[in-house]
């Protein structure tokens, strides 16, 4: 494209800015819009992305046809299939008659469908049908319908984490990304900043009919440095602000309504140093409730396991000989009853996902990890007495000759010894690390 078809390109869509990566975004959308590939925008919350999906559409052939902008995120999961690909009368309570979805409405012409990320893994399986065959069913129905529909995307979260966590599906996000087109950040179009500024002023200015707010280079520079988390749209928020509030202040000399950095400081919210933008509903890091659970109670088990080796090997753990399983508790309430002992330092045993409770009848109630249980009754075990010299044989020289004589029987296959011994083979390489060190 030429500056010149450009720049009308902007004027019509009235798109503000000279950045290099919007000017490229804006070509990419014009080029491929003769086409039928599906285009997927990415881009952070508020940087414009819903401009594209028109751009494609007017410059396509399929202009004439109908265009719909539908928001995934927006929609209840319980019904998003229905708004998508409709229903049959009587599918579901409330379905009075037949609806039609939006690829049979739309067909012939195009679909944007923002916050892709958000549609649940049921729908992106029909989904991905759609792409591949232009095939769909309605809800409560077998009959399958066609639909020719050119599907632009859009997402503000990183799908290619949302597939590693399982959110997403894979076949979807590439049959999706066959053109890829990025919209950058605010605070990566520093010289764009003042320009929206002064274009969302200025609309303002002419809709009320007050003054028209301008800026000092301070509070020019204030405004260039802050780092626009809401994007474009939070400018918007801000400058309107602006000039509803100070557009009476006019500058004697000049008779502008001009603004300083100290005034415009008290219209841009504080940020901290260390503030980073907030995550997406995919936040990488983010750990659930279950997990922390399981992590909780991974690391009580090993500690019960350690205790009660120790116990066995200086020989005052009383041997047992009968165990009975103990029902797993379960439920909302069941991290705060079964890991309420490690977190409150009381003497219940608690056990991890992959072990069942035992209890101990020794004339006191107690518990047993199976896996120390096993651990104790094997010939290893019985044979940690004759280790000893005499008594005095340290619990760690007791412990190694117990990995040792494992390892000679199984010709230093880690996973057979770890078994043998009733630990995890992760515990046991830790122990044989420890050996070497000491």
């Amino acid at each position: 494209m030429t500056a010149q078809e450009l720049q009308n390109l902007k004027n019509k869509y009235d798109i503000i800015g000279n950045d290099p990566a919007l000017n490229r975004a804006l070509e990419i959308a014009v080029a491929v819009a003769p086409t039928d590939l599906t285009v997927l925008i990415c881009g952070e919350s508020g940087v414009g992305k819903e401009n594209i999906p028109k751009i494609i559409h007017q410059y396509s052939r399929r202009r004439t046809g109908k265009y719909f902008a539908i928001n995934c995120g927006a929609i209840p999961e319980g019904t998003i299939d229905s708004e998508l690909f409709g229903h049959e009368k009587g599918s579901f309570t409330g379905a009075n008659e037949m609806r039609k979805g939006y690829f049979e409405e739309a067909d012939g012409g195009t679909l944007f469908l923002d916050e892709i990320g958000e549609l649940p893994l049921a729908s992106q399986a029909k989904l991905l049908r759609v792409l591949q065959s232009g095939e769909f069913i309605r809800v409560g129905s077998s009959k399958v319908l066609k639909t020719d529909v050119r599907v632009v995307a859009a997402t503000n979260v990183n799908l290619m984490f949302a597939v590693s966590r399982g959110k997403f599906r894979e076949d979807l996000y590439y049959r999706l990304n066959a053109v890829p087109v990025f919209m950058p950040a605010l605070r990566e179009r520093q010289d764009d900043i003042y320009l929206l500024f002064r274009k969302f002023t200025s609309d303002f200015s002419e809709k009320y009919g007050m003054n028209r707010v301008s800026l000092t280079p301070d509070a020019v520079a204030l405004l260039k440095s802050y780092r626009w988390p809401g994007n474009i749209r939070q400018l918007k928020n801000v400058a309107e602000t602006v000039s509803a509030l100070e557009s009476g202040r006019l500058t004697p000399v000049s008779g502008k309504c001009e603004i300083n950095a100290a005034v415009l400081s008290g219209y841009i919210p504080k940020d901290a140093p260390n503030m980073l933008p907030v995550k997406s509903s995919f936040s990488e890091d983010s750990v659930t409730p279950g997990e922390k659970e399981a992590i909780i109670r991974m690391i009580y088990q090993l500690r019960q396991e350690v205790d009660y080796l120790k116990e066995v090997v200086a020989g005052r753990q009383t041997p047992v000989s009968h165990v009975r399983a103990l029902p797993q508790e379960t439920g909302p309430d069941s991290m705060d009853r079964n890991v309420g002992p490690f977190i409150h330092g009381t003497s219940r045993e608690e056990t991890s996902e992959w072990q069942e409770p035992v209890e101990i009848k020794t004339g006191h109630s107690m518990q047993e990890p199976r896996a120390v249980a096993q651990f104790r009754d094997t010939e290893f075990a019985k044979a940690a007495p004759e280790d000893q010299d005499g008594g005095d044989l340290s619990l760690q020289k007791a412990g190694t000759g117990l990995i040792r004589k494992a390892l000679e029987k199984y010709h230093g296959n880690r996973k057979q010894a770890a078994a043998e011994l009733g630990i995890s083979e992760r515990t046991l390489y830790r122990k044989l690390k420890s050996i070497e060190e000491n």
